[in-house]
This record gives C-alpha cells, structure tokens and sequence, in this order.
C-alpha cells in the first residue's frame, strides 16, 4: 500500500505496508515542522519534542484524579507501585505507537483498516468510541468541579459550557500545530508546579513513599483495592492515546529513509519517555497528596474532587492549597480537550475514512458526553457524578486490550515491519504487558458479574 507522503519530494516514496491505498494521518499537519538538517543531536531533538507531551495529557486528566484521590485516601501509599507499573506499560506501548507511524507511515488506525477484515475493525471502531466518550466524560465533569470549585458556576452550567472548548481548539489549529503544543505544554507545567507546592506543604514521610513504590499481594486480595488499582490501570494506559502517538510523531519533516526513520524513532521514544515521567510525578503526587493528608488524618471516606477541595487547604496548612488543586484540575480538563479531539479524528479517519470538522467532532462527542453527566446529576446529585467519574476510568481499562493487542501483533511482525521490528526480549516483554491487561480486564469482569 503506497504510503502517506511527507512531502512532494517523498511522493514516490513507498511505505512497508502493501495492503490498500491510505490517506495521510492528521493531512492538516503532516510534516508540518521542520526537523533542522545538519544541526547538533540536541536542537534536532528538540524538533521531535511536542508529541509525548500531548499524549502525556491523557496521562493526567481528571479521570486520574477520581482514581489517585480514592486510592490514597483509602489506602495511603500502597497503590503507588500501581501508578509506577501503569507509567512504566505506558512508555512501552508509546514508544511501540511511535515506531509503527514512524516506520509504516501509518497511524494505529490506518494499519488496522488495512490489515484486518471489515467485520473486527467495525468492532475496533466501535471500541475506541466508546474509550474516547469515557475520557470525554472524565473531562466533562472535572472541567465542570473546576469551574464550580472557582468560580461558583452550578456543576450543570459547568458541564454545558464544557462544550464550547471546540472553540478554543480550532483557535490553536489555525494558529498552527507548533502553537498547539506550546499551548499543551505550558498547562502542563502549570498542573505540575500546583502539585510540587502541594506535596511540599503535605511533607509526606518518605520512607512511607518508598515502601509504596514496591507491588504488595493485597493488592489482588483485596477486591476494593484491585478495583481502584484497576481503575489506574485504565486511567493511566489510555487507548485511544495509542492511535494519537502514531500519527502526531508524523508531523515531522524526518527523512523518510531507513536513517532517516532510525533517528525519529530515537527521539521520540525519548520525547514520550520524558514526558510520561512529568505525568508519573503529578499521578504520583496527586495519590501522595490524598494519603498524607486524607488517610493520615482519618479522613480516609474522601474520595470525591468537592471533597478533596474543601479538606486540603485545612489539612495542608496552606491556604492557597485548594485553589491551585482547583487550577490544576481546570488545566487537566482543558489540556485533555485537545488530544481527545485530535484522537477522534484519527480514529474516524483511519477506521471509517471519514473526515468532519474538528469542531463539529468536539461537539458530537462532547454531546454524548454531557448528556449521561446532566441525567447523573439530576438523579443522585454531585455524589453520582463522583462514582461516575471512577466507572468511566474503568471502562477505559476495559478498551485497552482492543488498542493493544493490534498494536504489538503489528510491530512485532517483521513481515511487517521490516527491520523496524521488534526484537524477541521487546517483543515477549510487550506481549506479556498485553497479557497483565487481559489477566486484569478479565478479573474486574468477573468480579462485576459474579458480585
């Protein structure tokens, strides 16, 4: 199948798959920016970075946050090597996502139309919609607390207004793809800079850190705690961020050549690396947070954002503690809009071959998102769309297997991927990561059923 090109110059250029003629993934920023030829290692590496920060968003976003608040207040630092297991995964399957755009020219999605029958990737489809309208949901409603936690606006009004985030992204499309990570990173930093001021008012006692670092067999003992650990695992390891990655590492102009290919695989492996480390530090820091000053303090119920607003600056001693955990949580929830958008498009493009409006996308989902936070709302009140928040999460965890397991079959097939294939350790290693998943997918369900 002739492959995407980069440039007119890398028209006749042809990609290692050979199944069906493709279009190019995300055509309004396909090697938009330059990667700088003949400049040291370190400013052409500096031209790949971008990419793993925005899949890092949805490594962060509220539905992060239901998940890490529950697990440290109820059981303090324990599920710390969760969030470290769910982190070290996710940089595997990154990189894993970043190597198939790289060496094929084709997103996640692209690769799956081409490679299996209609009738699965209907059903592949349909999975990644239903993971990216639970992220949109997390979003919704942490976009709506924030906003209600600031500024007073009802969590209703909250979720609605939600909706006009379409706006802002077609603002930062125009101004160009480099603009809209710039925009990325900046509200990155800003969640983590809230965080490192919070953990160091919370003093937390670090050989308490460091003893949860380490996997404990409660974990899967205990059916509270594995749901939440589950929880985590499906709030960390975001499906639809696999489709996402394979098509932003081609917004750069690389060198379509084995060379050419080698190096960006390099650098961005290292660009999501790095930048699923800074979303390590604020998942680790938000479950820091909640067990110093949550589960320490007897307050180990708190498991709803309201909740841990209210409580922090009290318990922290710092008064201005729950203002920047509101301004975070607004940060997430805007950061989050961005990618979700982006990954829809991908997805509907590389399944259906259907382009729509960034805009018009933002607004279809984020409808079907609003409208189960609205029905919530009305029914149980704030608390229901707390509990909400968490189901959401799990149901991500629950759509992880139809994003990976394409994914390693495809960069482990030589066939396929050519000598951009893994090797054999990788290879078994990431296999036996899709097998953890199945293995917890599997559990969860079967204690959903059985009760």
């Amino acid at each position: 199948m002739p492959a995407p090109s980069a440039s007119p110059r890398n028209a006749n250029r042809t990609s290692i798959f050979s199944a069906q003629e493709s279009r190019l993934s995300l055509p309004e920023a396909h090697a938009s920016i330059a990667v700088p030829e003949g400049a040291s290692k370190f400013r052409r590496f500096l031209a790949f970075v971008g990419p793993g920060y925005m899949v890092s968003v949805g490594y962060m976003d509220p539905g992060n946050w239901a998940t890490d608040l529950a697990g440290g207040a109820q059981f303090g630092f324990t599920l710390l090597s969760v969030i470290m297991l769910s982190n070290l995964m996710a940089i595997l399957l990154q990189s894993l996502a970043a190597r198939l755009g790289i060496a094929t020219g084709y997103d996640l999605a692209q690769a799956c139309r081409a490679y299996f029958p209609r009738s699965i990737n209907i059903v592949l489809w349909l999975a990644c919609e239903i993971a990216i309208i639970a992220c949109d949901l997390a979003e919704v409603i942490g976009t709506a607390i924030a906003l209600q936690l600031l500024f007073g606006i009802p969590l209703l009004l909250g979720a609605c207004l939600s909706a006009l985030d379409a706006i802002l992204l077609l603002l930062l499309m125009r101004l160009g793809f480099r603009w809209l990570e710039a925009f990325v990173m900046a509200l990155l930093g800003l969640i983590a800079v809230c965080f490192a001021f919070q953990i160091a008012a919370a003093s937390p006692p670090l050989a308490a850190i460091m003893k949860g670092f380490l996997p404990s067999p409660i974990i899967l003992t205990n059916p509270q705690m594995l749901y939440i650990a589950i929880g985590i695992v499906g709030a960390t390891v975001m499906p639809h961020n696999l489709y996402l990655h394979s098509a932003l590492v081609q917004t750069r102009t690389y060198e379509r050549t084995s060379a050419g290919r080698r190096e960006a695989i390099r650098w961005s492996t290292l660009d999501s690396t790095i930048a699923l480390m800074l979303a390590l530090f604020v998942n680790a820091g938000i479950l820091i947070v909640a067990a110093a000053a949550f589960h320490t303090t007897g307050h180990q119920d708190v498991a709803e954002i309201q909740q841990a607003y209210t409580l922090i600056s009290p318990l922290l001693g710092l008064g201005i503690a729950s203002t920047l955990f509101a301004v975070a949580l607004l940060a997430a929830g805007t950061n989050s809009t961005v990618t979700g958008t982006l990954a829809g498009q991908i997805i509907m493009e590389g399944f259906l071959r259907l382009r729509m409006a960034p805009w018009a996308r933002r607004l279809l989902t984020r409808g079907l998102a609003i409208l189960p936070v609205i029905l919530v709302t009305l029914l149980w009140g704030e608390k229901g769309t707390g509990d909400l928040l968490v189901f959401s999460q799990i149901v991500l965890s629950m759509q992880l297997p139809f994003a990976v397991i394409p994914l390693v079959w495809f960069v482990s097939d030589r066939q396929k991927m050519g000598e951009f294939a893994l090797s054999r350790p990788v290879s078994l290693l990431s296999w036996a990561v899709v097998g953890l998943i199945l293995i917890l997918n599997f559990k969860l369900l079967y204690d959903t059923v059985c009760g």
